[in-house]
C-alpha cells in the first residue's frame, strides 16, 4: 500500500505584514505631523510665500483732464496710446532673440535700429524692465501684439494732443512723456488736470488671470478738466494777424492780448514765433515762451494817457486848460526833451492825438513824483496781474529817494520803466471799465469778479473821449480807425536799451479799447524790433489791432455806435482840440 502524500497548507509570514503596516503608520503619522506644522507652527510663513506668488496690486488708468475754451472747443485732450517693454530675463529663459525674423519685424515698426534692439534686450540678462519705446498708435501695438515675442508686452498710456496747435501753444503749454505738465497752462494747473487711479489687491493664477479680488487698497480721484476764457476763435484771429505782422516787417517777436473790459477775462493771448506741440522733434526753447507775460517792454507813449490821468487826479490841471508847448523843445538838467515840431498851445486831448513829449513832460514836473509813480503801481504796473501763470514778470518801475527833473520826464513819456503787453491791456482794460481794475484771468468766470477802484470814473471817461482824437483826422493811429467801431487808443514807440543807452532797434507798440461809446475789450499790440522801413507803433501796431478789434467786435455780436452816439462823439472830439 502506497503512502499518501500529505499536502502542506501556506504559511503566513507575520514579518512581512508588520513592515508594511509599519510604513503604512509612519507614513500617515508624517502626514499628520506636516500637516500640523503647517497649520500649528509655521502657517505665516507659506501663507507669506502663497501671496507673494498669487497676490498682485492693479491700479486703474486715469487719463488727464480736458482743457477747452471758453465756448467748448478742444484745446487739450489725451488719446490712449501704448508703451512697448520687455522682459530681458523671459526674453533670454525662453531664448526669444533666435527668432531674428521677428525682431527684425519689432525693429522695423518701432523705427530703431536692429543691433540697437537686441542689445538693451541682451546686455543685462537678469533685468526684468526696459522700455522700447513710449507712446506708439494702436495700429502699431496691434501689430507688434501679432508677433508673440517671448518678454516683450505691450502697457496703456495716453499721449496729449492739441487741436490748436501754434495758436495757442505757448499759453496751454505741453506735457512731458510721463503726461506730466512742464509748459503753460499745463505745468500751472497740473495737479487740478491730474487724476489718481485707485488700486485693488487681487489675486491671479500662473497665466496671469485674475481670480479674485480682495479689496481696494487706495481710492482714486477722478481727473479735472480746465475751461479757459479763452475764446479760440479770437485766438486764431489774432495769431494769423500777428504772423503775417511780424513776417511782413521781419520783427523778432510779437505779442498780442485781448481783454473783456468788465471781467479781466482774457479772451486772446498769442505770441510770434511759436511752435507746433504735437511735433517735439526740433523743439527750440526761445519758441516755448509766453512772451505776453514773460517779457518786458518800455512802454513809451502808450503811457501817457496815464498821465493825464494821475495830474487830473492830482488837481494841478483842469480838464479844459491849455498847456504851452512852445517852442516844441526845452533842456532840463542838461538834456532835451522835444517833439516832432513845434505844436504850441495844447489842449489835454491834443497833447494825447499828437504824442506830445513837451506836454506831458509839463504835467509829470507839476505834481510829486511819488503821485505819478502810485498811479502807475495802482493801475499794475510793478505788480502781477492775478493771471496765475508760471513765469509771469511784474516789470520794473524803480524805487529811488531822488529823482531828477528829466527823469521825471522821461517817466511820462514810457522811459525808465518796463511792462508786459498782459500789463498794457489791462491799464487800458481800467479805463474802458470807468476806472475799475480787475484781476487778470485765463479761467472762464461763473461771475463777474470784485473790482478795485484806482480811478476817478470821471477821469477815466474823459480820457476815453480824448483817446478817440488819436485814431481819428489828425491823430497818429489813423490805421487803427475802424467804422462803425470808435477806438481809444494810444501809439508807441519806444527804443530798445542797449549798454551805456539806447540803440537803433525799437519796439513797436498799440493799446486802445472799443467801441469807445460803450468799452467792451481792449487789445495791447507788442511788434518787438521790426527790421523793415517803418518802425512807428501807428504804422506796425496799429493795423493789427484795427484788424483783430473789428473782427472781435463782430465775433462777439457787438452792436456798431448808432449815427447819434457817433455825431455826439465826433462834436466831443472836435470841440477839446
Amino acid at each position: 500500500m502506497s503512502r499518501a502524500t500529505k499536502q502542506k497548507q501556506p504559511e503566513v509570514i507575520h514579518w512581512r505584514l508588520h513592515v508594511v503596516i509599519g510604513f503604512v503608520c509612519l507614513f500617515f503619522v508624517s502626514l499628520v505631523a506636516r500637516a500640523a506644522y503647517i497649520q500649528v507652527v509655521e502657517p505665516e510663513k507659506l501663507r507669506r510665500e502663497s501671496d507673494m506668488r498669487t497676490l498682485r496690486t492693479t491700479s486703474t488708468e486715469v487719463q488727464r483732464g480736458l482743457i477747452t475754451d471758453r465756448n467748448g472747443e478742444m484745446l487739450a485732450v489725451s488719446v490712449p496710446v501704448r508703451a512697448v517693454w520687455a522682459d530681458p530675463k523671459v526674453i533670454y529663459d525662453n531664448k526669444s532673440v533666435d527668432d531674428r525674423r521677428r525682431w527684425q519685424a519689432l525693429a522695423d515698426v518701432l523705427q530703431l535700429q536692429e543691433e540697437k534692439l537686441l542689445k538693451r534686450v541682451t546686455i543685462n540678462p537678469k533685468r526684468r524692465f526696459v522700455y522700447l519705446k513710449r507712446q506708439v498708435t494702436p495700429a502699431v501695438a496691434e501689430y507688434i501684439k501679432k508677433l508673440r515675442l517671448k518678454g516683450v508686452y505691450l502697457k496703456a498710456e495716453s499721449r496729449r494732443y492739441y487741436p490748436a496747435g501754434e495758436t495757442i501753444a505757448q499759453l496751454v503749454g505741453i506735457t512731458n512723456i510721463d503726461d506730466v505738465g512742464i509748459e503753460g497752462i499745463e505745468h500751472a494747473y497740473n495737479s487740478w488736470l491730474t487724476g489718481k487711479p485707485s488700486k485693488e489687491q487681487v489675486r491671479k493664477s500662473r497665466d496671469g488671470h485674475v481670480v479674485e479680488r480682495l479689496g481696494v487698497i487706495e481710492e482714486g480721484e477722478q481727473p479735472n478738466d480746465l475751461v479757459l476764457s479763452v475764446d479760440q476763435r479770437i485766438q486764431a484771429l489774432a495769431y494769423r494777424e500777428l504772423k503775417k505782422a511780424t513776417e511782413y516787417n521781419q520783427a523778432t517777436s510779437g505779442s498780442i492780448v485781448v481783454l473783456d473790459v468788465h471781467t479781466g477775462e482774457v479772451l486772446a493771448m498769442v505770441n510770434t514765433p511759436s511752435y507746433n506741440p504735437n511735433s517735439r522733434d526740433n523743439l527750440q526753447s526761445f519758441r516755448m515762451r509766453n512772451r505776453a507775460v514773460t517779457d518786458t517792454y518800455e512802454p513809451g507813449s502808450t503811457i501817457k494817457p496815464f498821465v493825464v490821468a494821475a495830474a487830473l487826479e492830482a488837481g494841478v490841471v483842469k480838464l479844459d486848460e491849455i498847456i504851452p508847448t512852445s517852442p516844441g523843445w526845452m533842456r532840463i538838467g542838461g538834456r532835451q526833451v522835444r517833439d516832432a515840431r513845434n505844436f504850441g498851445d495844447m489842449s489835454l486831448a491834443r497833447i494825447l492825438q499828437k504824442s506830445s513829449n513837451m506836454g506831458v513832460s509839463k504835467l509829470s514836473l507839476r505834481m510829486p513824483v511819488e503821485q505819478l509813480i502810485g498811479t502807475y503801481h495802482s493801475l499794475g504796473l510793478g505788480n502781477y496781474t492775478g493771471i496765475d501763470l508760471v513765469g509771469e514778470s511784474a516789470g520794473i518801475i524803480r524805487e529811488q529817494h531822488r529823482w531828477s527833473d528829466f527823469e521825471r520826464a522821461t517817466l511820462s513819456f514810457g522811459y525808465g520803466l518796463t511792462a508786459t503787453p498782459l500789463q498794457l491791456a489791462r491799464m487800458y482794460a481800467t479805463l474802458g471799465s470807468g476806472g475799475i481794475a480787475y484781476p487778470a484771468s485765463i479761467l472762464k468766470l461763473r461771475k463777474p469778479p470784485k473790482g478795485e477802484r484806482v480811478l476817478d470814473e470821471n477821469v477815466a471817461h474823459e480820457l476815453i473821449k480824448m483817446l478817440v482824437g488819436v485814431t481819428e483826422k489828425g491823430g497818429t493811429a489813423l490805421q487803427a480807425h475802424i467804422d462803425g467801431y470808435p477806438v481809444a487808443g494810444k501809439t508807441g514807440t519806444s527804443r530798445k536799451a542797449v549798454a551805456g543807452g539806447y540803440g537803433d532797434d525799437y519796439v513797436a507798440l498799440f493799446a486802445g479799447v472799443a467801441p469807445a461809446n460803450n468799452p467792451r475789450l481792449a487789445i495791447s499790440v507788442v511788434i518787438n524790433d521790426p527790421k523793415s522801413d517803418q518802425y512807428y507803433g501807428g504804422d506796425v501796431a496799429a493795423p493789427v489791432f484795427a484788424k483783430v478789434m473789428s473782427a472781435s467786435l463782430q465775433m462777439l455780436n457787438v452792436e456798431p455806435i448808432s449815427p447819434q452816439e457817433q455825431s455826439r462823439l465826433a462834436a466831443y472830439t472836435r470841440g477839446v482840440r
